[in-house]
């Protein structure tokens, strides 16, 4: 599978049915030559009409559920980790 193929697919979570976005990077471990996490961007709507770039939320493989032709399953809950432009942030329990 190529990157690009991940770019295509919409990312979806089992755990509330929402549509989190497209797969915009990975996040790899050179050492063991593995993908350790997918990243997503999240738009804040701005008025409600334009989307901005805000944080991106990254999906570390082994939640991910399922990869079909279409969509990426995955399973979050509220102990996602966010990337904020300026600095990290994380989503405790």
């Amino acid at each position: 599978m190529k990157i690009s193929d991940f770019q295509t697919k919409d990312v979806i979570n089992i755990v509330d049915g929402k549509r989190l976005g497209q797969v915009t990077d990975l996040e790899l471990d050179l050492r063991h030559g593995r993908i350790d996490s997918i990243v997503v961007p999240q738009y804040a709507k701005m008025f409600g009409l334009f989307g901005s770039a805000g944080t991106e939320v990254v999906i570390p493989w082994q939640n991910i559920v399922k990869i079909g032709t279409d969509v990426v399953l995955v399973r979050l809950d509220e102990r996602v980790q966010l990337k904020g432009d300026a600095d990290d942030l994380h989503m405790n329990p």
